[in-house]
């Protein structure tokens, strides 16, 4: 069986997205949860769909191996950042690699690195009177969003829309496509 391990830092609708996608699923699981953020909208729904989720601190994921730790233990196929908004540090880069992948709400290398996600990248998608938009799935490395990509998805953007219409737009995209990529990338 195929384990997935999701960090998420908010509200966790894609995280669970992903453990819904796989919940029935003979050879893929989402073992565990882990956050940033004691709280988390994402905690509830871990206990609402009986998934084990951990908290953890800046300490225990910058200044130590705690966090490598507890992932190692979990054996994880693949690492999902599901919304999780830290950058990741090397030695979890070094303990996982090309087992880590991101989604970003547009199509990199467009609108991405440190300090752009959420509503910020669509309110700058309209801001530059952008045509379409989209997501962007990719492995993760040292740099903000600058990993290698692995699947694009595009949608248009009228001028009507605004950043809420085109987050909705974008979150479709994620909601349709991530867990199929992680599915294609652990079978």
């Amino acid at each position: 069986m195929k384990q997935i391990v999701i960090l998420a830092s908010g509200s966790g609708s894609n995280a669970e997205n992903i453990i819904t996608y796989f919940k029935e699923s003979p050879q893929v699981a989402v073992s565990a949860v882990l956050t940033n953020k004691n709280t988390a909208k994402v905690l509830e729904r871990c206990d609402r769909l009986e998934i084990p989720a951990f908290y953890f601190n800046k300490t225990a994921f910058t200044s130590s191996n705690t966090v490598v730790q507890l992932l190692k233990s979990l054996n994880p196929d693949i690492i999902v950042l599901a919304g999780f908004l830290w950058k990741i540090p090397f030695n979890i880069i070094a303990a996982f690699p090309n087992q880590i992948i991101n989604i970003h709400p547009a199509l990199l290398p467009k609108y991405g690195g440190k300090g752009m996600y959420g509503a910020k990248v669509h309110q700058a998608v309209k801001e530059n009177a952008e045509t379409e938009t989209g997501i962007t799935i990719h492995y993760v490395n040292e740099h903000y969003d600058e990993g290698a990509i692995i699947f694009q998805a595009k949608t248009a953007v009228e001028p009507s829309d605004d950043a809420d219409t085109i987050a909705e737009k974008v979150h479709q995209l994620e909601y349709e496509h991530f867990p199929k990529v992680i599915e294609k990338l652990l079978l």
